[in-house]
């Protein structure tokens, strides 16, 4: 039991001194994600200002801040509470004969890096898609995810309003993705980190940009809009569910563009009840549903 309490308290103490290294630029650059995020919001925020795809949308949009609170809450306060808790499942496998190459299908260590970071991306993202789609199809997860769909007005900061229970959710399917990578992250997957968030962001821009051709390889701010559409295709529960790559809704038949005016209404079914403040929606999920 003293192993489990010490592996707690050192992560716990480990990440939350790394944040604050991170805020005082006491880390190298490129692992520094604090300011990394501040610098990639403040680029995609400055060409929402001067490429507005919907010009009449506020600079400052509906629950802006809101937004910018739930980038840092997630990202980085919720990372330290949470990070003794898996520090502890990792300890329990270990203990029980589960190591991080158990269900090792690829080395990465042996290909060039390059490489090692491409196969690392497209499989974390695949990963990724397939864990929003769960988020969507059963009632117990989508109680969670609704906080992402409550967005009204989209904006950059909204990729990161999320429930904190979805990092719960996509954290155990991640690291499965990387145990079947050989049980490693290569050694520069802060570009594939940057390089999402990067991506993430200007998919919730007000910014009309599709990428041309490339658009059935990366998502983008079009496509993502209709992920967020109050009105679904019937027969449907959701729609575009590509996190940074499109190509697995187009392979496996989930995209829906109609028209690419920006002028659609957000949201879902029953929104105008979900709670409006940060407390009310981080605590809706675990509350039962009156009859």
């Amino acid at each position: 039991m003293e192993k489990y309490t010490e592996a707690f308290i050192k992560s716990f103490i480990g990440t939350l001194e790394w944040t604050w290294k991170s805020i005082l630029m006491e880390v190298p650059w490129y692992t520094n994600y604090f300011w990394g995020l501040i610098a990639i919001s403040l680029l995609v925020w400055t060409l929402e200002i001067l490429f507005p795809w919907r010009k009449y949308q506020s600079v400052f949009r509906k629950d802006f801040w809101m937004d910018g609170f739930y980038m840092f809450f997630n990202f980085f306060i919720f990372a330290i509470v949470i990070s003794g808790f898996y520090k502890l499942l990792g300890v329990f496998f270990n203990d029980i004969g589960i190591s991080s190459k158990s269900l090792a299908i690829l080395d990465l260590s042996k290909i060039p890096m390059v490489f090692q970071l491409l196969i690392f991306f497209v499989v974390l993202d695949f990963v990724q898609w397939f864990t929003h789609i769960l988020l969507h199809k059963y009632a117990f997860l989508w109680k969670f995810h609704k906080v992402h769909h409550s967005v009204k007005e989209m904006g950059f900061a909204a990729h990161l309003r999320y429930h904190w229970m979805e990092n719960v959710f996509y954290k155990p399917l991640k690291t499965f993705g990387v145990m079947v990578l050989g049980g490693f992250e290569p050694e520069q997957a802060y570009i594939v980190h940057f390089l999402a968030i990067s991506i993430g962001h200007f998919n919730h821009s007000n910014i009309k940009i599709t990428w041309g051709p490339l658009k059935y390889v990366f998502n983008n701010p079009v496509m993502h809009l209709y992920h967020h559409a109050y009105t679904l295709p019937k027969g449907t529960y959701g729609v575009n569910f590509g996190i940074s790559l499109s190509l697995w809704d187009y392979i496996f038949k989930t995209s829906y563009i109609p028209e690419d005016s920006g002028d659609i209404e957000l949201g879902f079914k029953g929104d105008e009840k979900f709670p409006k403040g940060f407390l009310g929606q981080v605590t809706h999920g675990f509350r039962t549903s009156k009859k």
